[in-house]
């Protein structure tokens, strides 16, 4: 059960993530319209907002694994989230997985494995 919040908080949190770029390809980059025009498209986009209720809910359910789970176990088990991102950012967003950024997913595997398993 541990380990099923562990992964929950950590999934809320890469969907806040995916959620939150979507919300900025749709309004553009920060820096090139007046400040007030972006404030009122990022208040106004719907993917921004799912993306905050996401963090919510992920910090709840974080609270709640670490009333039960030591820091020094979770945290680390968090790092699958790099993971979760890449897949997100290539399935719903077109971002390129490189040969290199494959490999250094496939070490953090490693390292959430070995961690997973103390």
């Amino acid at each position: 059960m541990n380990f099923f919040l562990i992964f929950l908080s950590v999934a809320l949190n890469c969907g806040a993530q995916v959620l939150m770029r979507k919300a900025m390809l749709e309004i553009g980059e920060v820096g090139s319209q007046p400040a007030a025009h972006t404030a009122m498209l990022m208040v106004s986009n719907a993917f921004l907002w799912l993306a905050l209720i996401c963090y919510g809910v992920s910090v709840l359910v974080w609270m709640a694994v670490l009333s039960k789970v030591e820091v020094s176990y979770a945290f680390p088990l968090g790092s699958i989230g790099y993971v979760i991102v890449a897949v997100l950012g290539y399935l719903f967003l077109g971002e390129q997985v490189t040969p290199l950024r494959l490999f250094g997913i496939l070490i953090i595997c490693l390292g959430v494995f070995v961690v997973s398993r103390s």
